[in-house]
């Protein structure tokens, strides 16, 4: 009996320990996760990686157009603020970690008024960088610019760029030309829009011809859309416009300033691909009557080609190439396979590589690498009739422009992948064997959010960077 009343005294002990430890697993488990690395998680991808401004504005000078008290601050965090693309945190952040954020966001923004943090830590005019198979110069060819997006050059040696403010600068000998072009139409600036891509005809030294994406007031009830354009530049002034793509009133999204794409690309036909994101309608992705989350393509005056996978169909839009987009921000023909690629940007994580073909559904919000931001409903990673992505990024990167390098002043480089990256603020050089991703690189970082990557005719990469903006290029030391 004593031996048996001794059993049951030890196995009472454990089982109360054990019950102890669960409660205490529970405990910790429901312990609030540090505000720095939800900041980290959540924040800097738009208000820059010092929380003092980025595409978003700055966290941390009291400055709130919601209001700048505790519970004001509070309820932006738990509800967001969709006008401005905000996502509500109230399923991510419970109310102990949302309170912890805001405690965060003042103890940062005394040190930011003490000095202590700096807006943007300005960068040097070179650098030289040592990498796998390259070590190279990365330096300042012109500034200051506002936000460039697009880079183009032209045979007479000048450098164009598309500045998102709603100009077009010009680049002489490494020169910012002080009067952009004149005549430019007006964009709607704000948030992600502006003035977009620039490119120019494959033929522009004999027919003058670019094309610029920008965003405009309009539709039904006065929403926003992208529009692409073509016009020619005489005596530093923008004439003969043309429109090449605007949608229908019904496709111009109110109160939703995000994803307006848009990236140009011209293949050997001289069709004129061009992107435009879901902007906040993730549904109109799937929908081929909607010219939101697609790649188009058409004819280089705006006609479609006869060829289009849904060119005829009653039920679709003709200018459609691909569909299922959230936003696709960097478009390139591969030189040796002449398939063509894309990045698209994910909405938490899941940034996504994507192979083009025609007529593919690429699963926009059916499936993603990424959880949901807002409204989405995400049912998986895969499914049957929908295109997985070659490769993808968790954590964000925010992939624009991509270029296959083909020049000859990185020979080491060649065919190699150059992605640009801007919530990683870097450069990232990525190795190919057909479809497959064998290899990734990353070559230089924070130096600023980089929008855009070209190779120059003389074989240099050239850049379009933001925060501060500015145009660099890489160039190859011994």
């Amino acid at each position: 009996m004593r031996i048996s009343h001794l059993c049951w005294r030890s196995w009472r002990r454990l089982a109360l320990l054990a019950a102890l430890a669960s409660t205490l697993s529970l405990l910790r488990a429901a312990e609030p996760r540090d505000p720095a690395k939800l900041s980290a998680e959540f924040c800097v991808g738009c208000h820059g990686p010092n929380l003092v401004g980025g595409p978003a504005p700055n966290l941390l000078d009291d400055v709130w157009k919601t209001g700048s008290d505790d519970d004001s601050i509070l309820r932006a965090i738990r509800d967001g603020n969709p006008q401005a693309n905000m996502p509500p945190f109230a399923a991510t952040l419970s109310e102990a970690e949302q309170r912890g954020m805001v405690a965060y966001l003042r103890r940062m923004g005394r040190q930011y008024a003490l000095g202590l943090i700096p807006i943007v830590a300005t960068p040097p005019a070179s650098v030289t960088v040592t990498t796998q198979k390259h070590t190279f110069r990365l330096e300042t060819v012109a500034a200051p610019l506002d936000t460039p997006w697009g880079i183009v050059f032209l045979p007479d040696g000048r450098m164009l760029v598309s500045d998102r403010v709603g100009q077009i600068r010009v680049i002489e000998k490494g020169e910012v030309k002080p009067e952009p072009i004149r005549g430019t139409p007006k964009p709607f600036v704000r948030q992600d829009g502006g003035y977009l891509d620039l490119i120019a005809h494959p033929e522009y030294a004999r027919n003058g011809w670019l094309y610029l994406a920008y965003t405009e007031t309009g539709g039904t009830r006065g929403g926003t859309m992208t529009v692409v354009v073509r016009g020619r530049i005489r005596d530093g002034a923008w004439v003969d416009q043309q429109d090449i793509f605007r949608a229908a009133p019904e496709f111009y999204p109110v109160n939703d300033f995000s994803h307006y794409g848009c990236r140009f690309l011209f293949d050997r036909e001289q069709r004129l691909f061009f992107t435009i994101g879901d902007r906040g309608r993730a549904l109109d992705a799937q929908d081929l009557r909607s010219p939101l989350g697609k790649i188009h393509r058409v004819m280089d005056d705006g006609r479609i080609p006869p060829d289009n996978p849904f060119a005829g169909r009653a039920d679709a839009l003709p200018s459609v190439w691909s569909y299922g987009h959230r936003h696709v921000q960097g478009l390139q023909y591969h030189p040796a396979t002449g398939k063509l690629w894309a990045t698209e940007h994910g909405p938490r994580g899941g940034d996504e590589l994507n192979r083009i073909e025609p007529g593919r559904n690429y699963g926009w919000p059916t499936i993603s690498r990424g959880l949901p931001q807002q409204r989405e409903v995400i049912e998986g990673t895969e499914r049957a009739g929908m295109e997985s992505p070659l490769a993808w990024w968790t954590p964000s990167i925010a992939p624009a422009a991509i270029e296959f390098y083909a020049g000859d002043r990185f020979p080491r480089w060649k065919n190699s992948l150059l992605v640009a990256s801007l919530v990683g603020r870097h450069l990232r050089r990525i190795e190919t064997d057909g479809d497959t991703v064998t290899s990734q690189e990353v070559l230089f970082a924070e130096m600023g959010r980089v929008r855009d990557v070209v190779t120059g005719p003389d074989g240099l990469i050239y850049l379009a960077l933001n925060n501060p903006g500015r145009i660099a290029r890489l160039v190859p030391e011994p």
